[in-house]
């Protein structure tokens, strides 16, 4: 499980790898982006993002899962009932199931004027060249309830010991405070097809206070 969690952070820390440089090419190293009291800080982007659909066993996980609140955070989830709390702070949440299987979020408050559009949109194309490069399985632009974001899936690692993720970043403003949100579920290689509805019922039950 340690290794899991080690995992994960490196994760949130790589997927920044040359995001910031593109950002800044992207929006002219200033943004015009600033909070608003909306679930999500508004997009002038012209994409189109997609909405969580669910299949018949994802939506009975759902039905059967247990709410879980954050509520510093205003955040929620359904886990399935085996899920247990595994740390849970101002900033971090993670949960852990069945096969070391892990729920971590990550949030990260933000300048007002972040530039929210060229940040999503350097993530998508970052998403799409590791599916070009074999390393993403699939990628989209996605909205969770209300808040717009990008979604992607790894392809199987070469090793099975090693963690796959199915992830979600996406940005909101809350309590006067702009955020980005960064929702990841993962578990070891050779146990993630076991998962492979648990994780999409997970990610897409977020809800969110307005």
């Amino acid at each position: 499980m340690n290794s899991l969690f080690a995992a994960g952070a490196l994760a949130l820390v790589l997927v920044f790898c040359g995001i910031g440089d593109r950002i800044k090419q992207m929006s002219g190293g200033t943004g015009s982006n600033s909070a608003s009291n909306g679930a999500s800080p508004k997009s002038s982007s012209g994409v189109t993002f997609e909405k969580p659909t669910l299949s018949s066993a994802q939506q009975s996980i759902q039905d059967s899962a247990q709410e879980i609140k954050w509520d510093e955070q205003g955040i929620s989830w359904k886990l399935p009932g085996a899920w247990k709390k595994m740390d849970v702070k101002k900033e971090t949440f993670n949960y852990s199931g069945p096969d070391n299987a892990a729920l971590l979020v990550n949030i990260s408050p933000m300048s007002a004027d972040f530039p929210v559009d060229s940040s999503l949109t350097a993530y998508y194309d970052q998403a799409v060249q590791q599916m070009k490069n074999g390393k993403y399985e699939r990628a989209r632009y996605l909205e969770i309830d209300g808040i717009k974001g990008v979604e992607w899936v790894e392809a199987p690692p070469e090793g099975k010991d090693d963690p796959r993720r199915h992830q979600w970043i996406g940005y909101r403003s809350y309590l006067g405070q702009s955020q980005m949100l960064n929702v990841m579920t993962a578990v070891r290689a050779d146990n993630f097809s076991k998962h492979s509805d648990t994780f999409p019922a997970v990610l897409y039950s977020m809800k969110t206070t307005k």
